[in-house]
Parts: C-alpha cells; structure tokens; sequence
C-alpha cells in the first residue's frame, strides 16, 4: 500500500475528507442478450461460403407462431434460374417450396429444429462496436456460442445495441457448411398474415424439392 493510499484511508477514518470507493472494473456486470423482437418483416442477403452465391430474399419471422417465410427476389435475369417462395410452419413441421412463376408447390417435412433469431441466454459477449463511419452512431454488439473447451464457434450473431434487431450471423454447420446472412429494412410486426397461408396450388403438392436450376 503506497503512502498516499495510508493518507487518504486515514482522512477518510478521521472524518476529515468525505471518501467515495471506486468500484473496481472487474466488478461491473457482464453484458447480457437483449431480447430480440418476436415478429419482423425486412429483407435478407444470404452468402454461402462453399458456392459462393448470395440469395436476396424478402423475410416475414413470426417468432410467436415459429412460422418464417421468404421470398426470393429477382435481381438480374440468370438464364435458367428459378425463384421459389418458402414457408416454414413448425409447429407442424412443414415446409412449402412454390415456383413464382408456374406456382407449382413441393410440401416437404421439416427435419431442422425452430432457431429463432435472437441471441440465445448461454451466448458468449465478443465485442460492442459502431458500425459505419462518424455520425453513424449505430451500436451493436457481438455475440457467439464459443466456449472455453471448443477452438472455433460455430455461431456469431451480431444486433443492435437499441432495439435488438439482427445485423448478421454466421453458421457453420459442419466443416463443409457454412452460409452468412445479412438483415436489412426491418420492420416491427407482420403487415399481412396471409404471407404464411400457402397458395392453392399447394393441394396438389408434388413430395420432392424443386431444383434451384432449370
């Protein structure tokens, strides 16, 4: 203990100075996940490392009914490529691929559990940063599924600091898979339900996913 610090304890026992105790850095509370919002309509650019294409899509999240739907959008014309919209029911782990154009509609099973987008409790705090340049001033914070026994995370999931809304995650499944997909526009609540109703086409589902490619 320095001199100074024998000093300012002995005023301070003495009645002499009025003395305030820092609380030491190590003591502040660890940042926790924020609560994502259960519903949300926005837009999506998803890039897969191991094909090297992004998929734009326009996404409805219904986090309250574990329903999501996404709707491919059309950027430039690739000959011999087809746009498919998506919904996802799993509650009743089901899965609708319909062709925008012929409207022609695979109903699938659902094999993958719900994953919400949200930073789940057991998460790990990276970093807390702005994104973009001065006068920006979006925060956000990072957050993944490293923990101490394991190399390398398999998810990271960075949000915004205010509001919670996601900005990006990464997943890699296994070695061989991993796809990053960027949010966009979001917007509070689900403007139009019927988004998640299939099309009438989809009574007379075929049982087999539809190429990509024609």
């Amino acid at each position: 203990m320095s001199r100074f610090t024998v000093l300012t304890l002995a005023l301070c026992l003495s009645g002499v100075a009025v003395c305030f105790v820092r609380p030491s850095l190590s003591a502040a509370a660890p940042p926790q996940p924020c609560a994502a919002p259960l519903q949300w309509e926005g837009r999506t650019v998803q890039y897969d490392h191991n094909t090297g294409r992004n998929t734009r899509a326009v996404v409805s999240y219904d986090g309250q009914n574990q329903r999501l739907r996404v709707l491919e959008e059309k950027r430039k014309h690739t000959p011999c490529k087809r746009y498919f919209e998506y919904i996802f029911l799993f509650n009743s782990g089901v899965l609708f691929q319909i062709e925008q154009v012929t409207k022609t509609c695979a109903k699938l099973n659902l094999t993958e559990e719900w994953d919400p987008y949200d930073i789940p409790m057991n998460s790990t705090y990276e970093d807390q940063y702005f994104i973009g340049g001065p006068g920006d001033m979006i925060e956000v914070q990072e957050w993944s599924d490293r923990k101490p026994a394991r190399k390398h995370e398999t998810w990271v999931g960075v949000y915004t600091l205010k509001d919670c809304y996601p900005v990006q995650e990464t997943y890699t499944k296994n070695s061989s898979m991993t796809t990053s997909t960027r949010f966009f526009d979001l917007a509070l609540g689900i403007s139009d339900p019927g988004v998640f109703v299939p099309p009438s086409s989809c009574l007379s589902a075929i049982p087999e996913r539809m190429a990509s490619d024609c």
